[in-house]
């Protein structure tokens, strides 16, 4: 498949994704009872970014799938953010996992490409049934299904500490203008009001999808995301001064450009929701809550979280969102019969209630969602009126999804010059040409 193919396929699921990506993600409920398979045995191997909290959680799900299938063990390793990494290098070696979990539809059509997943049609009609068209579409090239997205991910959310917004007089603004305007305040009354993990260049990739989304619509969104505009177009170099309005103001980040820099994203959550709290915002999705818990608060009255502002009039209902496929390298029966746990309510009920975790399957309830955050991020994701799948994601992995290089790398470069509007633009479409292979 050439490259023009990997980009008309994505176009085509970002295009569905508009209004149909995530259909009501707390509609329905679980089956009544689930029978185990005595006669299916074996190991799986499963391999996926989650560290942490997050870890704890797949393991959880793991857990509950062994009283279904006693006779197979499933066992997961993480790979943290070097994934693309790993799993190419295992890819190579002839020695991949059974199952990964992979958050960029860019890379899963890439080891499609070199013939290293195996179809999961079998997993079909219940994804018609049980999510949107939009995650079928995603899921699939050429017509094949090999991706099952088992979890989903409100990206277009902004954490706050609440104490210090409050001891502030701090609202929780409605537009990008407000919000500039609320930390400056934050300063001025002794707290800083970013905390930036940019030591992790994906949550940079964020940051810049939300504002480009909001400022320049999803029209111009789908063209960038498969290439059919420069990332020097007017309106990169447009969200690029907007996001320096954010990485210029170093007296206003914890730790300013140098400490951002050096600092990953469960740590930026901890800056602002520890015992000591060192600014009073995390630009990040719904999972922050399960780390902002871990660091020490509490929801509503420790921390919550406003949708991100509007840009554009309108905006601030969009959403940028994201999502964990799990693809099958191996065609086995233990290797199906956990897929097909992972495709049922009741797997992504028991993930829902760790935390962190917005489920596209349609059939999930409203109450598996633990409180009453994760539930209202989860509505807000079924209600959108335009979602997106994350830009970097949908991107050839050498551009948007490795660690040091291409957006990750050069969006850190960004937070260190946020002067360096044009550079960054000519670097950026120079990185996304020779990734496409152009």
């Amino acid at each position: 498949m050439n490259r023009f193919r990997i980009g008309a396929l994505a176009v085509a699921a970002t295009a569905v994704l508009t209004a149909t990506l995530v259909g009501a993600s707390v509609a329905g409920g679980a089956p009544k009872k689930q029978h185990s398979n005595a006669k299916v045995s074996g190991t799986v191997t499963v391999l996926g970014e989650a560290t942490g909290s997050g870890q704890k959680a797949i393991q959880a799900v793991l857990a509950d799938f062994k009283k279904l299938y006693p006779d197979v063990t499933a066992k997961y390793n993480t790979a943290g953010r070097n994934l693309t990494t790993v799993l190419s290098t295992a890819v190579a070696g002839g020695n991949p996992p059974d199952v990964a979990l992979i958050p960029q539809p860019g890379f899963m059509r890439e080891l499609i490409k070199k013939k290293a997943l195996k179809p999961i049609t079998f997993l079909k009609p219940a994804i018609k049934r049980d999510w949107s068209s939009g995650w079928l579409s995603l899921g699939s090239v050429n017509g094949k299904l090999y991706g099952l997205f088992v979890k989903g991910a409100n990206k277009s959310t902004v954490w706050y500490n609440v104490k210090l917004f409050k001891n502030a007089g701090v609202k929780t603004p409605k537009t990008f203008n407000a919000l500039l305007k609320a930390a400056k305040t934050l300063k001025a009354s002794g707290t800083k009001a970013y905390s930036i993990g940019g030591g992790d260049g994906w949550t940079l990739t964020d940051l810049f999808e939300n504002i480009y989304l909001r400022q320049s619509g999803p029209a111009l969104y789908d063209k960038l995301a498969t290439h059919k505009i420069k990332w020097t177009h007017a309106s990169v170099k447009s969200a690029l001064r907007t996001m320096a309005k954010i990485f210029s103001d170093t007296g206003n980040i914890a730790g300013g450009t140098s400490g951002a820099l050096e600092t990953n994203f469960a740590d930026s959550v901890a800056q602002a929701f520890g015992a000591n709290p060192k600014a009073a915002m995390v630009f990040e999705g719904d999972f922050v809550e399960t780390d902002a818990v871990a660091a020490g608060s509490k929801p509503n009255t420790g921390f919550n979280f406003f949708a991100w502002p509007a840009i554009k009039p309108g905006s601030a209902s969009y959403i940028v969102s994201a999502g964990d496929a799990a693809v099958m390298f191996k065609d086995k029966p233990a290797v199906r019969a956990l897929l097909k746990y992972l495709a049922t309510p009741r797997a992504a009920t028991v993930w829902a209630k760790q935390g962190g975790f917005s489920s596209p399957n349609k059939r999930v309830k409203g109450g598996a969602y633990r409180d009453p955050l994760a539930r209202r991020a989860a509505l807000a994701l079924a209600s959108a009126p335009v979602v997106r799948f994350d830009l970097s994601d949908l991107q050839p992995a050498a551009f948007g999804g490795t660690p040091s290089q291409g957006m990750w790398g050069l969006l850190q470069d960004f937070l260190r010059n946020p002067k360096s509007v044009d550079a960054t633009a000519t670097k950026l479409e120079a990185a996304a040409a020779k990734a496409y292979g152009k």
